[in-house]
């Protein structure tokens, strides 16, 4: 399983630095833009951030800015990318970072009690930010190393995760470490793919565990998100910040049920409250609760 633990490193860096992806955030000295990057990235597809990336560094272009503004423009700023959440999270963290005159913790346990940081993106500031020799595991790189010196039976299989912080830690070089990061992301986002792995062309093909037994796994059931007459509730959110961007007087809430769904109906209202309660907590709306339904009113945070 591990006799190839030393092997890879030469393989990995030439692939590198001819296959390398050219992104907009690698290289950067800004910390603040190494931090939006990796906040970024969690759980969206890099194409993605490329067009979000700079559209939300001209609105925001520090994060002295990005502190000050409104949680609301923010969210706004943030549309396309999903998952709202994270902005108003990125939000809160340049806030404790501007408090604290903008000095970024060196050490993972003090950025694990910032908003919006988990153990990997904690450990990509520690290398990105500090050049500390780290490693980093994101689900690239866990497939990656899984299928490299595990033989996993089909390519939906991979290890434990803490299994691979443990793996990633062994084989982590003595120099070049970000690079090094960077290139193994590289390797799982574009060849070692989740389906349908690109082994021939794979740097590591003659030393990969997996390379001659990995079959590729059947298509799963769809996993089906919460929502309304087929459409996720996700999307139901990012209509109501829209609506609500392009109408700073509000809506009543049937007029926004209606506004969001065409096919809105009194029966729909418990629905509708349940997403409006949610958007009010992340601060991006106030709900204007009446004696009625008719009565009650939505409006910007």
């Amino acid at each position: 399983m591990r006799r190839h633990e030393g092997r890879i490193i030469s393989p990995v860096r030439r692939w590198y630095r001819r296959h390398g992806r050219a992104l907009p955030w690698r290289g950067e000295s800004d910390p603040y833009r190494i931090i939006l990057s990796e906040i970024m990235l969690q759980q969206t597809q890099v194409s993605r951030v490329l067009g979000a990336y700079p559209r939300f560094l001209r609105r925001f272009p520090s994060i002295r800015s990005l502190a000050r503004a409104r949680r609301r423009d923010v969210v706004l700023a943030w549309r396309g990318m999903g998952y709202n959440n994270r902005a108003v999270r990125l939000h809160a963290l340049a806030s404790v970072l501007v408090e604290r005159d903008r000095r970024i913790p060196s050490d993972a346990a003090s950025l694990l009690e910032l908003p919006g940081i988990g153990k990997y993106t904690a450990y990509a500031i520690l290398s990105s930010v500090h050049g500390l020799p780290v490693p980093v595991v994101d689900v690239n790189i866990r497939r990656l190393l899984s299928r490299v010196f595990w033989r996993m039976p089909s390519t939906a299989d991979m290890r434990d995760e803490s299994e691979i912080w443990r793996m990633a830690q062994r084989i982590l070089p003595r120099r070049g470490v970000y690079d090094w990061n960077q290139a193994l992301m590289d390797i799982g986002a574009t060849i070692c793919k989740a389906r349908r792995p690109l082994c021939r062309r794979c740097p590591l093909t003659g030393l990969c565990a997996s390379r001659t037994s990995m079959t590729e796994a059947p298509r799963g059931a769809r996993k089906t998100e919460p929502g309304l007459d087929g459409v996720p509730n996700r999307i139901y959110r990012g209509r109501i910040v829209e609506a609500l961007r392009k109408k700073e007087t509000g809506f009543g809430m049937e007029a926004l049920g209606r506004e969001i769904h065409p096919e809105f109906s009194a029966d729909d209202v418990p629905w509708l409250e349940s997403l409006l309660e949610a958007l009010e907590r992340d601060g991006l709306l106030r709900l204007r609760r009446g004696r009625t339904l008719k009565d009650s009113r939505v409006v910007p945070s």
